[in-house]
C-alpha cells in the first residue's frame, strides 16, 4: 500500500492519531482484500468513479473505518499496490 498524495499521508495520519485500532483493521483490510465489496468497501459512483493516474484510468474506492463514523478512504489499486488517494477525517462533501 502508498500514499498516492501527500495529503493522503496526511488524513491516514491524523486517522491512526484518533482511531488507532480501526485504522489498523483498515490496513489489514486494504492489503489482503481492497476489492472486496462490502457495506463499507464499494466503488465511487459517476464522475467520481475513476481515477487518471499516469496518463491510465483506474476505478476509485471508498473504504469507510467504521460502518458510522464519517472518516472516508478514496484509493484505487494498480496491480497488486492499493494507492491511498485521499484520506477523509469527516465525510467529502462530493459524497452527500
Amino acid at each position: 500500500m502508498r500514499f498516492a498524495t501527500s495529503n493522503a499521508a496526511k488524513g491516514w495520519r491524523d486517522l491512526v492519531a484518533t482511531s488507532r485500532n480501526v485504522m489498523a483493521d483498515a490496513w489489514d483490510f486494504l492489503t489482503r482484500t481492497p476489492l472486496q465489496i462490502t457495506p463499507t468497501n464499494y466503488r465511487l459512483k459517476g464522475e467520481l468513479g475513476t481515477v487518471q493516474r499516469g496518463g491510465k484510468s483506474f476505478e476509485r474506492w471508498q473504504h469507510k473505518p467504521t460502518l458510522k463514523g464519517s472518516a472516508r478512504i478514496w484509493f484505487f489499486v494498480d496491480g497488486r499496490t492499493v494507492y491511498l488517494e485521499q484520506v477523509h477525517t469527516n465525510h467529502p462533501n462530493q459524497t452527500k
